[in-house]
């Protein structure tokens, strides 16, 4: 009961002066292997008075603390309130690709961007000017207020980011909005894990998600890097098991396997 009413009222404090709150979260930062996934969640205070979150909110945690099927059965609700209207949610991913262009910090911002592009643009946020009676009418019709809304990223200030946010460290553990965006990230993403084990087996995607695990590692070193491994993380993490002459195994497979 007493976690239920912390992470409600932070977002209660945190809608003080604007209509919507958004919380965003990531999933798949420290693997090496897969994408990295962003989830977004809007709330809004009629959903935090809502009976539902007085009825469940208590379900809700960091997604690393609940199970699987924990996590599946609070995506089917997410999925039903979204269809209601009483909260918006989506996902952004960032490919491995885009991982080993712009780093790991900047690919989570790509997929932190995507997943809010999902519920409102960055020129939502912008400040304009209102119209006045000086204004045309096609001003006037054109004129759209800034959004009411404050985004909640969990972890430290993103520099260079297109939206104005709050950083809340630790907040999938302090905040009801961004622990709901952080289980819709590990959801999408755990999905899309099984979907790489299908298509590359023998690394055993489905069971560690790409995490860095003692059975990946070795998995690794017996079939060298896949296609959906992020080749700097598995440098660094195997640089201390494997002579740095022969570290040139690590690149991808002929077949992708």
């Amino acid at each position: 009961m007493a976690r239920r009413r912390q992470l409600r009222g932070f977002d209660l404090r945190q809608l003080e002066g604007v209509a919507n709150l958004i919380g965003v979260d990531e999933a798949g930062r420290g693997a090496l292997a897969g994408p990295v996934v962003a989830g977004a969640v809007l709330v809004t205070r009629a959903f935090l008075d809502s009976r539902w979150t007085e009825a469940n909110a208590r379900r809700i945690n960091d997604s690393k603390q609940l199970d699987a099927a924990e996590r599946e059965a609070l995506w089917a609700e997410f999925d039903a309130l979204a269809r209601e209207g009483a909260i918006h949610a989506h996902y952004g991913v960032a490919e491995v690709a885009e991982i080993e262009q712009l780093n790991i910090l900047g690919a989570t911002k790509l997929a932190m961007r995507r997943a809010l592009e999902g519920i409102f643009p960055p020129s939502a946020f912008e400040q304009r000017r209102e119209p006045d009676l000086f204004s045309s009418a096609e001003e006037i019709a054109a004129f759209q207020p800034a959004a009411s809304a404050r985004i909640l990223v969990d972890g430290l200030p993103l520099r260079s980011f297109p939206y104005p946010h709050t950083a809340v460290v630790n907040g999938d553990a302090r905040s009801l909005c961004i622990a709901m965006a952080s289980i819709v990230a590990k959801v999408v993403r755990d999905r899309l894990m099984v979907e790489l084990d299908a298509a590359c087996p023998g690394y055993g995607f489905a069971q560690h998600k790409g995490y860095g695990t003692e059975e990946h590692r070795d998995a690794v070193l017996r079939l060298g890097r896949s296609p959906h491994h992020r080749e700097l993380f598995l440098r660094k993490l195997l640089a201390a098991r494997v002579d740095p002459g022969q570290l040139d195994f690590l690149g991808e497979t002929d077949d992708g396997n």
